[in-house]
């Protein structure tokens, strides 16, 4: 699928945007991050400054398309600049040159809503949130402007240093333990994204993202609290699990091996990198 001819372009190239350039470049293509400040841009990705809302675009020419976007602000207005009319100008810029041969749009598992049970990729999408209505726009518009690119819906991404479930566990606090957590390590998004851009054969419209095992985010707490040396936090809140399992059976059949098959793996790791 692909060469060292092949070109790959990011728009939007912030934590999830550079661990899939780095794979790409790898690969031995030429890769461009499209951003506002490039600094932060590692080689050998090369940092293309321009603001997808408002500034000026040169035309994108490239082969393969990633379309890795991070809101301006956590709220409506933020997500309609960012993934729907900062996307659209950046999809037109891209289209003067040409249609890509593969287009991958990360979305996310939130566009599904709240649900009970296992969720996959035949389940309806029926958006709880403004913000989450904002990206089902966006993917619908992805889909009209580029019809064989391919959505990518992950859960949860985790992988940093630190974060939410580490500092609840720190303050001993375990809130709605049984609510069911679904989460992917940010480096198997990363390869999720590269797999569906240059595997043989193409890929479906639609795929989800997901580690081999929700469960209880309560167990998630507890395995923390242990890897930490840590008391366990007391829980508080509803117990008895409830809320959907993704099944991401779909993106491990086409191919893919995720490193972290579940939060175990991926949570030692990113401790280990915490201490």
């Amino acid at each position: 699928m692909t060469d060292e001819s092949t070109r790959a372009l990011l728009l939007g190239c912030g934590d999830l945007g550079t661990r899939i350039g780095l794979r790409l470049a790898d690969r031995g293509l030429e890769v461009t991050g499209v951003r506002r400040d490039t600094a932060a841009i590692p080689p050998p990705i090369r940092g293309l400054s321009a603001d997808l809302v408002s500034g000026d675009l040169p035309e994108l020419a490239t082969d393969l398309l990633a379309v890795v976007l991070t809101a301006d602000a956590r709220d409506v207005g933020g997500y309609r600049r960012t993934y729907v009319e900062g996307m659209a100008r950046g999809l037109t810029a891209v289209l003067r040159s040409g249609m890509p041969q593969r287009a991958v749009l990360v979305s996310s598992t939130s566009v599904i809503g709240p649900a009970d049970g296992v969720v996959d990729e035949s389940t309806p999408a029926r958006p709880a949130t403004a913000t989450a209505t904002v990206l089902l726009e966006a993917e619908r518009l992805f889909l009209d402007a580029i019809p064989h690119g391919t959505v990518l819906r992950p859960s949860g991404l985790y992988g940093k240093p630190g974060g939410r479930l580490v500092a609840q566990v720190r303050r001993g606090e375990n809130p709605d333990p049984g609510r069911i957590a679904n989460r992917i390590h940010r480096d198997d998004a990363a390869a999720a994204v590269v797999h569906l851009l240059t595997r043989e054969g193409p890929p479906e419209r639609l795929y989800l993202a997901n580690d081999e095992e929700s469960c209880p985010v309560g167990e998630v707490r507890a395995f923390i609290a242990d890897q930490l040396g840590l008391p366990q936090p007391r829980p508080t809140g509803e117990a008895a699990p409830h809320g959907k399992r993704i099944d991401g059976s779909r993106l491990l059949a086409s191919g893919l091996a995720l490193t972290h098959r579940t939060y175990r793996e991926g949570l030692a790791a990113m401790l280990a990198g915490d201490a």
